[in-house]
Formats: structure tokens, sequence, C-alpha cells
């Protein structure tokens, strides 16, 4: 029995030696279906994350009007008493008719997406994706600072309102990219620059709380469910507001192949939102007031990624 099983040991040691010494190249060269065509067409997901710079005018939305008495001679100004006394005539003023600084900051930005390479056009993509760009920051110690238009024609400098707060954005967008190569296969060790266009719908939160140290809007009865007042100033409730858009998207960029497979990303979007509110709330949060807006919100970001197509 030891000597059988010794032979077929030594005979299956005598095959693994000629088949490693063996010519396994046959003459007629590598088999291949002449059916078979590979159209490009592949699959696709990405991640990505860098730094994104929010660019925006701010417009003011607060509905406050002032009543005051001016005096028609020295131009000075009084809180409006019911019945302006002899010298002075009654003029009233409208918040919003002062101007709010631009909104600019850097902030972070991350994404990922999912995609399809187009059979036979591969140089075509289409992802669908999400981004999330992370607080930007609106503070100002004096938020409303500047000429107040009054109905005579006059202009009464003003300033008041303490405000703090951020804005938070989510986007999911459709995009379809033009890679910018010949052929079938993308090539290797390559840069291979793109473009892209899309749309998408955006989710923008903004926090806010708003001071009032002044004293210049105590009393007022559209103020009265927003805050609590002491010794005439008022600290207005905290408030949360979700905005939606229709958001543009613009990209380039290039892409670099480690291999068939796998590709480093570098890449440049920007991302334009009509409007975002920031508004008052009450305790509860039942209701709100618009009190100022984002308009014409860019989102210009710069982002590292890496793509996986398969």
């Amino acid at each position: 029995m030891r000597s059988r099983i010794f032979s077929f040991i030594v005979a299956l040691c005598g095959l693994w030696f000629g088949a490693a010494h063996a010519n396994w190249e046959y003459s007629g060269g590598y088999m291949y279906n002449p059916d078979y065509t590979d159209s490009g067409s592949r699959a696709a997901i990405s991640i990505r994350g860098g730094a994104t710079y929010a660019l925006a005018k701010m417009r003011n939305d607060a509905p406050m009007v002032f009543a005051y008495c001016v005096n028609t001679e020295t131009g000075d100004v009084q809180d409006w008493s019911g019945t302006c006394p002899d010298g002075f005539e009654y003029a009233t003023g409208g918040l919003n008719s002062v101007g709010l600084d631009k909104m600019s900051q850097v902030s972070f930005a991350a994404g990922a997406s999912v995609g399809w390479i187009l059979p036979n056009t591969p140089q075509w993509r289409l992802e669908l994706g999400w981004d999330h760009f992370s607080d930007v920051d609106y503070n100002k110690p004096r938020l409303f600072s500047g000429n107040m238009q009054l109905s005579n024609g006059m202009t009464l400098d003003v300033s008041m309102g303490n405000v703090q707060s951020t804005m938070a954005t989510d986007i999911i967008s459709f995009m379809a990219f033009y890679d910018f190569f010949d052929g079938i296969q993308k090539p290797i060790r390559t840069m291979i620059p793109y473009i892209g266009i899309g749309f998408g719908y955006a989710d923008t939160k903004t926090e806010m709380h708003f001071y009032d140290d002044t004293g210049e809007l105590y009393g007022y009865p559209i103020l009265e469910d927003f805050g609590t007042s002491d010794d005439v100033m008022m600290d207005f409730y905290p408030s949360t507001t979700n905005t939606t858009n229709v958001a543009g998207v613009v990209a380039l960029g290039f892409s670099y192949g480690i291999n068939e497979n796998l590709f480093f990303d570098f890449g440049a979007r920007a991302a334009y939102l009509p409007h975002v509110k920031y508004t008052l709330s009450n305790s509860d949060g039942t209701r709100h007031l618009d009190w100022f807006s984002a308009k014409n919100l860019i989102y210009a970001n710069v982002m590292l990624g890496l793509r996986v197509e398969f």
C-alpha cells in the first residue's frame, strides 16, 4: 500500500514538473469571440470632499414701518407721539429700505454620486449626486445700519439689531458630464479634462438669533409673539427655517486614472440658488416673520474625489 502511494506521488510530481516546463502557447494565438464587443458602458460611484465659498447679496425683508416727527428746518427727528409739535412734520420710514452687507465665507463641502457611463459614447456619463455645504455664518453687531428713506424725502441714519446666524445646504443633483478623450477605454496615467452641467433640488437650513439692544423695536404689535422684552430691549426667540430651491449646477475639472477602474478626480463646481430665507419664529415655531434673505446665492467649491468605474 505504501509503495502505491509513493508511486502515485512520484507520478504526480512528474506531471507537475513537466507542465511547468511545457510550452503552452498555441501557434494559432488567443481565442476570441467575434460576437463580443466592449461598448465602454460602466457603472460608477464616487466620493469627494473639499471647500466651498458662499457668496450672496443679503436683502432686508423686515416689514417694519416707523413714524417720526421731523423738524423742517434742522432735520432733527423725534419719535412720533400722536401729534407733531409746531415746526415738525409727520414722516414715516420703512426698515427694509436700509441695506445689508453681502455674505461671503468659506466652509467645508462633501459629496457622493452614483452614475452610468453611456454605451458606445463613453465620453458621456450621467450622475445622481448629493452635496453638503456646512454652516456659513452671517453675524453682525448692527444688522440694520445705514440710511432709512423717509416719506418726506429726508434720510435718517439708523443702527440697530444684533444677529447671529448660520446656513447649511444639501443639494440632490442630476448631472451630465463629458470627458475629453478618444476611443472606448479611458487612458490611464493621463489627465482627462471634463465639463458638466445639471440641476438639482436644494434644501437650505438657516438658524438665527436676533437681539435688539437699542430698544428701537420695543412695543411694535407685529413683533409681540416673536421674543421677550426687558426694559424695552427685546430678545427674539431662536428660529430655524428651511428653504427649498431648484438649483443650477456647472462643473469642470480633470480625472487621473490609476488603473482602468480607479480614478482620482479634482474638480470645481458652482451651484446657484435664487433665494434663502432667514425668519423670526414665535416660541413654539408655529409662526414665522420674514426678516432678511440671501439672494442669488452661489456656492463655488473645489473638491478632490475618488471615482470607481466597473
